[in-house]
């Protein structure tokens, strides 16, 4: 199957694009509650069995642009946090086993919220495209809290037994990040 991948300024689905029925909606609505637990429970290694083995993982930086400006707010190929594939999602992953990864020790406590599931067709059989928005907030330590609100597009594959995400790109609604690290998954 040819993964069709999402044109860097395609922020919402298109106003004719045909819902996907009930059933695989609900089904695409656990998935996303299910990977949301796992991130918080830091199951990191199951976590990586979502993810397609093409998987690219992007969080663009936002930029502040006047309306006219056609680029956007972001621009593919710029400034990212991440433009992750699987083999670096490992490396990431990895990172938390290590002695050395003193942002994660003691452990940062995690709480993945996602909502405003929606799923559309791609004309593609197996293929959905998927929004979400979401709150991740980490605290660790006293006083250290991190907040950051975005949406999510995803291309997703559907299978017969599991959903694997094939592409997945992550919109902030800060243009600056104020965290000490971006020591999480969205």
């Amino acid at each position: 199957m040819t993964v069709q991948t999402m044109p860097a300024h395609d922020e919402t689905a298109a106003p004719d694009a045909r819902p996907v029925a009930d059933d695989l909606l609900r089904r695409i609505e656990r998935f996303y509650y299910r990977e949301a637990r796992l991130l918080d429970q830091e199951a990191y290694a199951v976590w990586l069995g979502l993810m397609d083995p093409d998987i690219r993982y992007w969080m663009p930086a936002m930029e502040t642009r006047k309306r006219g400006d056609l680029r956007g707010g972001y621009t593919d190929g710029e400034m990212s946090y991440f433009d992750d594939d699987l083999a670096m999602l490992k490396v990431r992953v990895a990172r938390y086993e290590q002695p050395s990864a003193w942002a994660d020790n003691p452990a940062t406590r995690h709480l993945h919220i996602i909502t405003n599931i929606e799923a559309v067709e791609t004309g593609t059989p197996g293929l959905v495209r998927a929004f979400s928005c979401f709150e991740n907030v980490r605290n660790r330590n006293e006083k250290d809290q991190d907040i950051v609100h975005g949406r999510r597009e995803d291309l997703l594959k559907i299978g017969e037994g599991a959903i694997t995400v094939a592409e997945r790109r992550i919109l902030t609604v800060q243009n600056v990040l104020l965290s000490k690290n971006l020591n999480t998954f969205f």
